[in-house]
């Protein structure tokens, strides 16, 4: 077994090394003066069972190319089998046309992650889970809900609800409700497809009247959405609003959405690099990511069930 880390999230696949007991395989990377990447393992792979860890964040379009070229460099090298460990997947958000000529471009990034020579895929809270149906082989889909919940049950009293920021996320609400004994809302909201990054709360279905709210979504990015359903909820007399999502984009203006939003506390991982002057702010907690991933490649090592570690709310 030898695991390998791309440049964008380092930390966070030595977080991993150190819960499986053994090191980051050794990896050379350099640019060329034109921008053109370059990378070769040092060490001989020959029969390894590779993993190779990269969050895709900004720069994303490097930081994919990064993954396929490492991924084809141990191709070359007849590493055994090949596994890319995508905690946050790019372009997950392109994976239907809305539009006419639009392109599917979800689609087109797992079919990179193929031909550079991949056999599996694993990532973590994908923003729909019919991308796992967009290649032929095998994609192990995780999820942040055990870490998140935990650490909910420490921090919650009371009246709990847990609302989903769209009708497309209430099977999440549900999970999220089943551990914490929480009931389910939702906010029907309308997104204009000629603009991204932009969505209107219009209307709330569920009790949040005197309730703690939790807002759980896949990602927070330019924070639109969550902002303006939290308003939307402590409006309807919440008594607190909580954000907890797995991916922390927080692409400006995020953070001066966040600030200027009733909220209380927002709960994302480190399945992306979170700047340290994020943080730094009292009302954002980021949790490790780095013990389910540690366990799900340990299974996948061995061959064993990944299902069984998510008691089936990975699915």
């Amino acid at each position: 077994m030898m695991v390998f880390s791309g440049g964008a999230n380092e930390p966070l696949a030595q977080e991993v090394t150190d819960e499986l007991g053994t090191k980051l395989g050794r990896i050379e990377r350099s640019k060329f003066a034109n921008g053109e990447i370059y990378v070769r393992p040092v060490d001989s792979v020959r029969g390894a069972d590779c993993f190779v860890i990269q969050s895709h964040s900004h720069p994303i379009n490097d930081h994919i190319m990064e993954q396929l070229i490492t991924i084809d460099a141990l191709k070359r090298a007849s590493a055994r089998r090949i596994t890319a460990v995508v905690p946050f997947f790019g372009y997950s958000r392109q994976d239907k046309k809305v539009l006419p000529r639009e392109p599917i471009t979800a689609r087109l990034v797992a079919d990179l992650f193929m031909q550079a020579g991949a056999d599996r895929l694993v990532s973590v809270d994908l923003h729909t889970g019919q991308l796992q149906g967009f290649i032929d082989k095998s994609w192990d889909h995780l999820t942040a809900l055990p870490i998140i919940t935990d650490y909910l049950q420490q921090s919650l009293s009371g009246d709990v609800t847990v609302l989903s920021p769209d009708s497309g996320g209430v099977k999440r609400a549900e999970r999220y409700a089943r551990r914490l004994d929480a009931s389910v809302a939702f906010i029907y909201k309308r997104r204009d497809p000629l603009s991204h990054n932009e969505a209107s709360a219009l209307s709330m279905s569920g009790e949040v009247r005197d309730r703690h709210v939790v807002i759980v979504d896949d990602m927070i990015d330019t924070a639109s959405t969550v902002c303006s359903a939290a308003e939307l909820v402590k409006g309807a007399g919440a008594l607190s609003v909580r954000i907890a999502a797995t991916h922390g984009i927080f692409s400006d203006p995020a953070v001066d959405r966040i600030k200027n939003a009733p909220i209380e506390e927002v709960i994302v991982t480190n399945t992306l690099p979170v700047d340290p002057d994020i943080q730094a702010l009292d009302m954002v907690r980021v949790l490790s990511i780095s013990p389910i991933l540690a366990e799900t490649l340990q299974a996948i090592f061995m061959d064993s069930s990944v299902s069984e570690i998510f008691l089936g709310d990975n699915a």
